[in-house]
């Protein structure tokens, strides 16, 4: 449909184990492509972008940084709008929710994996990297981690409060969806490509954390969204985790 030329810059280490990226970003840009129905290539080459972090997609030669970005040139540059069944004022609703999850919620996670729970990292990256290159990437990045919460300003109070932050927030986002398939009704939209990223992360390899036991507990219905996301836009998931089954893609050319 599309005469476009993608490049998706997945995350460094490209896909994960427990679901088709490590980083719930590179998912959210992936599964808006899918959405979208936009033909795109992957390149799990590992290169930064000239902001220092993935995804980066090049369009017939152009490059653009960051996942939010990267939907703002596609709807701009395609004339398309995955949201034109959305009222202003919920367009204005599905945003402020994709600010909750990537801008709050994202940092309690980052928390309670790289400060809480460093140990969850073994398991994860065990088919990835080598036992020693998983203690150096858990070491270095502890240290990153911990001054972004620190300047963020999360990362300056108590695990407590970090943790009821998190908390409140994913039993917003349970209370929201209700008994809805998606986030704003009956059809999905842009913003279910932005939580499903980010709680894709919880469900499938948040292994042990305070995060995952709420929503196998009492948020359920987050649980279920993630699995219908999933069904819906990655009948290949299993071959895009790493593990049994996996199947790499890259550069695979993707068509709809």
């Amino acid at each position: 449909k599309w005469k476009v030329n993608i490049l998706l810059r997945n995350v460094q280490v490209g896909r994960g184990s427990g679901s088709p990226s490590l980083s719930p970003f590179p998912l959210k840009l992936e599964t808006y492509l899918r959405l979208a129905k936009i033909p795109y290539m992957n390149d799990h080459s590992g290169q930064m972008s000239s902001k220092g972090k993935t995804p980066w997609m090049m369009y017939n030669g152009q490059v653009v940084a960051d996942s939010q970005f990267c939907i703002e040139f596609l709807k701009q540059n395609l004339h398309m709008d995955t949201d034109k069944h959305l009222t202003k004022q919920e367009q204005a609703v599905a945003r402020a929710l994709r600010e909750l999850t990537e801008e709050n919620l994202y940092w309690t996670m980052c928390y309670e994996t790289f400060i809480k729970n460093p140990q969850s990292l073994d398991i994860l990256l065990k088919d990835i990297f080598p036992r020693l290159k998983t203690f150096i990437f858990k070491t270095v990045m502890g240290r990153v981690i911990k001054k972004e919460l620190w300047g963020h300003g999360i990362g300056r109070h108590t695990d407590a409060e970090i943790w009821d932050i998190g908390r409140k927030d994913l039993t917003a986002l349970s209370l929201i969806l209700g008994k809805k398939p998606f986030l704003m009704g009956d059809s999905p939209s842009e913003v279910d490509c932005s939580v499903f990223g980010m709680l894709a992360m919880i469900v499938w390899q948040m292994h042990g954390s305070r995060h995952e036991s709420l929503l196998q507990g009492e948020l359920l219905n987050l649980v279920k969204y993630c699995e219908r996301m999933r069904d819906l836009f990655w009948p290949d998931w299993k071959q895009r985790c790493r593990g049994n089954g996996f199947v790499n893609d890259n550069h695979k050319l993707y068509t709809f």
